[in-house]
């Protein structure tokens, strides 16, 4: 009896041991389960609306953002501003991201978010282009970190929902302060934080220093989700940059553009060691009409075909000689000549002897 007791004693504790790393493998924002190592759709001015939102969620992507949205425009009820807080049970989880420098506006706009119900309210710190930053919005608040503490601490007290917020390295590189940022906004109460490893200065250009993200965190202090952001555009880079710098998970903004597909091959690539073949032209027209179709519904004709535009290149980049397909793309009105032309797209390059893409 007493074996058995042991036994069981020992299967119990070996249990608990596994189970309580499970936990630690859990990531989660507040009470959002994302899984062990989740992969995150990055909030994209013109770009992260819900029809770009359902393929990424369809490819993988763990949690997905809204475009980012101006906190006056909401108070001011700016009709297209309130088109984009609009949100689908099939994306959850979803966060909407906003922006704004004006205390008062910052706390009617997060009212106004929440009655949404997302998921998660995250705030951008971290938009570099000069009418945002400049009017000591989005990344211009890392001149002034205690504006930014006080404006996050805010919007926290002032919803039940998890504040999380995306931001920079620092101003440029000789006021990197991102370590700092971390404790002071982890210490007023936000439950995750995602960092894009350029400064303001840089814009968009130049390599990603994934080496702060690392600092940030294997800071003792923090205990916060940190999502990397900032240059991953493989599967390969992917495992490198999570083995190497240790991110709680990646954010992935362009690399995701016309390719939603990035989502599902890291993580196949991380689960089996092996590459997907990347998608053929009968997979890219699919996708390529299905966000088409679905802008159309959303956003209706004359805007739906419009803003569809920009995303013809990305879906049908590295076919050979598809520039007067494009252009016929990008100049038609008409939604059934549109779907038309991809067909002619896939008629035509499915029938190419032995057509690879070969992505950027």
């Amino acid at each position: 009896m007493y074996h058995v007791m042991e036994a069981s004693t020992c299967n119990f504790v070996q249990s608990a041991v596994i189970l309580r790393f499970q936990i630690q493998l859990m990531v989660k924002i507040g009470n959002v389960e994302l899984g062990e190592f989740p992969l995150l759709l990055a909030p994209m001015e013109d770009v992260s609306d819900p029809p770009f939102r359902k393929l990424c969620k369809e490819q993988g992507a763990d949690m997905v953002y809204t475009e980012f949205i101006s906190a006056d425009g909401l108070v001011h009820e700016a009709k297209r501003i309130f088109q984009k807080l609009e949100i689908f049970d099939y994306e959850r989880p979803v966060g909407i991201q906003y922006f704004g420098g004006q205390l008062e506006n910052m706390i009617e706009a997060a009212g106004i978010i929440e009655a949404k119900q997302p998921n998660v309210i995250d705030i951008n710190f971290g938009c570099p282009v000069a009418k945002v930053a400049c009017r000591m919005a989005g990344a211009g608040l890392l001149r002034d970190v205690p504006q930014m503490v006080k404006l996050t601490e805010a919007v926290v007290k002032s919803t039940k929902y998890p504040v999380t917020v995306k931001t920079r390295l620092g101003w440029d590189d000789s006021s990197i302060n991102i370590l700092e940022v971390a404790e002071r906004l982890q210490d007023v109460g936000i439950k995750a934080l995602s960092i894009h490893a350029r400064t303001r200065a840089q814009m968009y250009k130049g390599e990603a220093n994934w080496e702060w993200i690392a600092k940030v965190k294997n800071n003792p202090r923090m205990h916060i989700p940190i999502f990397g952001n900032g240059d991953v555009d493989s599967p390969q880079k992917a495992l490198d940059y999570k083995n190497r710098f240790g991110p709680d998970g990646i954010m992935i903004g362009r690399a995701s553009i016309g390719y939603p597909w990035i989502f599902k091959e890291i993580k196949h690539y991380f689960t089996t060691g092996e590459l997907l073949p990347a998608p053929d032209v009968h997979e890219r027209v699919r996708a390529a009409r299905q966000h088409l179709r679905d802008s159309l519904d959303w956003k209706g004709e004359k805007l739906g075909v419009l803003e569809m535009r920009r995303h013809y290149a990305p879906y049908l980049r590295d076919l050979p000689h598809v520039k007067p397909y494009r252009a016929r793309l990008v100049t038609e009105m008409d939604p059934a000549v549109l779907f038309d032309i991809l067909d002619e797209v896939e008629e035509v390059y499915s029938n190419l002897p032995q057509m690879e893409a070969t992505w950027a």
